[in-house]
């Protein structure tokens, strides 16, 4: 079985491309195998190549970034998408996600994150880069703590406002420590929250929790 990572780009400004292409060009186990330059054609590419993972701009012709996630899940269509975006507002990155994507990209992002997100992502993990998880966790700070799963989880695995957050940060790529500092706790209190959710969600790996989450409409 090929470890590759086979890679559609879609944006409508062919210098971002080759942007990407020349990040990616080193990375002995990513491929660039399609390019689309609008909305529509990323449809055909996706159809035409099916990558492992789809790199979309937020804002394109012929069918926006949102659109074209919306459709490629309305088909049922399980390509990992990471959407690549110039804004950081709420309003986009609540829709990309409400649309279907992965993860959600800021074009500043350095090379390290970058790869970071692509990896996580075709792993089956979700990527938020820069402030993005903080929107994600103010977002479910200001909903109800209690769950409004797609199927009853149980009293024993409905998860605290805390968990949420943990949640989240988890999901978007973030490690301990990382988590311990974007909630200005300790590591090891971090790490107890992550053992605690896996055990009471009953997973046993990132892949899997990501899995429940969406699920139960965790996040």
């Amino acid at each position: 079985m090929s470890n590759i990572i086979r890679v559609v780009l879609a944006d409508d400004h062919v210098f971002v491309r080759d942007g990407i292409k020349s990040l990616l060009e080193n990375e002995a186990n990513i491929e660039v195998v399609g390019e689309a330059i609008d909305g529509a054609d990323a449809l055909e590419v996706v159809t035409a190549t099916n990558p492992d993972l789809l790199i979309v701009d937020i804002r394109m012709p012929n069918l926006t970034g949102i659109e074209v996630v919306e459709k490629l899940r309305n088909e049922k269509n399980s390509v990992k998408i990471i959407m690549l975006s110039m804004h950081e507002s709420e309003e986009y990155v609540l829709k990309s996600i409400k649309a279907g994507a992965d993860g959600y990209l800021l074009k500043g992002s350095s090379k390290e994150e970058f790869l970071k997100a692509l990896h996580s992502v075709a792993a089956g993990g979700k990527y938020f880069s820069g402030d993005i998880s903080s929107i994600l966790i103010s977002q479910l700070t200001n909903s109800s703590a209690s769950l409004e799963p797609k199927q009853n989880l149980g009293e024993e695995m409905m998860i605290t406002k805390r968990e949420k957050e943990i949640l989240t940060l988890l999901l978007s790529g973030k490690g301990n420590k990382e988590i311990a500092e974007a909630l200005e706790i300790s590591k090891r209190t971090a790490e107890v929250h992550r053992f605690n959710l896996m055990k009471k969600l009953k997973v046993k790996n990132l892949m899997e929790l990501s899995n429940k989450a969406a699920e139960y409409s965790l996040i």
